[in-house]
């Protein structure tokens, strides 16, 4: 194998750790951030998982090429049912939260 392909593997598997390791840390934003949400409106996070859903690029307020997110999570509003949410993030800032539509007590 010549020294310039082992240098592309090498950096490829660089990229692709480093991918993960960003990963991991917007996961866990995502996390926190539906907990709190939930914790907010009175409502349960269930399972007290997000669910990776989505993964996409696209520019942030300063035109900076970023990448999107997508995770989904389930909670409850009365204790016996589940609701379907969504959390996007744009790189590891919370961009956008939902709520799949629920009755307010």
């Amino acid at each position: 194998m010549p020294p310039f392909t082992e240098l592309i593997a090498i950096l490829l598997l660089v990229a692709v750790a480093l991918l993960w390791a960003d990963s991991l840390r917007a996961r866990e934003r995502a996390l926190k951030a539906g907990r709190s949400a939930c914790e907010r409106y009175g409502l349960q996070f269930l399972d007290d998982t997000v669910s990776f859903a989505r993964l996409r690029l696209a520019r942030d307020d300063d035109g900076r090429l970023r990448i999107v997110r997508t995770y989904t999570f389930e909670f409850s509003d009365t204790g016996n049912n589940r609701r379907d949410g969504a959390i996007v993030m744009l790189g590891d800032e919370l961009q956008d939260l939902q709520f799949e539509p629920y009755r307010l007590q």
